[in-house]
């Protein structure tokens, strides 16, 4: 995943007052009261909170139903809102879409190139990468799940507004293959091992997690990145490692 700021003809629209809510009806159920309160913060606060609200249901309606079963009307509906009133602050979903994965990838990123700036081994360094991928399961769950998800559909939509995602990806591989490649050469890592397949098999593990990981959990994502990097490093078997090929 990966230069996230160089995209072009990123959403563009204005974020101006306009949405509108309304409460639920006087002894209604739990669940009508909480998607009366979810309704009223969506029609209240700065127009930048609402923003920022009205990407966060779109999300998780993308993550849910998949972004191209996703309709402008039902976000608008999910934030008690009319689908003209989210016109207000989005040009199209595809513009919400946007926002969502550029803020994981710049996010991610900005985390990756931290950990190389500590300047430690390659182990260290690697170690802490895993970290950091499995500590955005929480906080960006929606995005993820868009990724994995739609990352083929949204790279064939016309024009370049997507370009992006292949950039953010190649910058995120070559920080992992380079350090691969560095712990290896330095004899931390295995030689006999192709640093890119490494790379791939790694990422997999952690963003597939997303389908099955669950807070409140017997482990929270710390618990989840120690334990892989117990298994990355330390391996499974015990004894001497020997070599078992068909």
């Amino acid at each position: 995943m990966e230069g996230v700021n160089t995209r072009k003809n990123s959403g563009g629209a204005s974020a101006v007052a306009g949405a509108t809510g309304g409460a639920p009806p006087r002894g209604g159920s739990a669940a009508a009261k909480r998607q009366g309160a979810t309704r009223r913060s969506a029609a209240s606060g700065s127009a930048s909170e609402r923003r920022d609200h009205l990407v966060k249901l779109a999300a998780e309606l993308f993550a849910r139903k998949g972004f191209q079963a996703t309709t402008v009307r039902e976000i608008a509906d999910e934030a008690g809102i009319l689908s003209g009133s989210l016109y207000h602050h989005f040009d199209s979903k595809e513009t919400i879409v946007d926002e969502v994965l550029s803020t994981f990838l710049k996010d991610l990123i900005g985390r990756y190139k931290a950990a190389l700036d500590q300047d430690g081994d390659p182990r260290t360094i690697l170690s802490e990468m895993v970290r950091i991928g499995f500590s955005t399961l929480e906080p960006h769950r929606a995005a993820i799940t868009v990724m994995q998800n739609d990352w083929n559909y949204l790279r064939s939509l016309p024009g370049d507004r997507f370009d992006y995602l292949i950039k953010a990806e190649d910058e995120v591989e070559r920080m992992w293959v380079e350090q691969i490649k560095r712990g290896q050469a330095q004899g931390q890592f295995r030689a006999d091992v192709d640093p890119k397949l490494t790379y791939r098999m790694i990422r997999d593990t952690i963003w597939v997690a997303v389908r099955w990981f669950r807070p409140g959990g017997r482990l929270n994502t710390t618990g989840l990145a120690e334990h892989y990097v117990t298994v990355l490093f330390d391996g499974l078997a015990t004894g001497e490692r020997t070599s078992h090929k068909a």
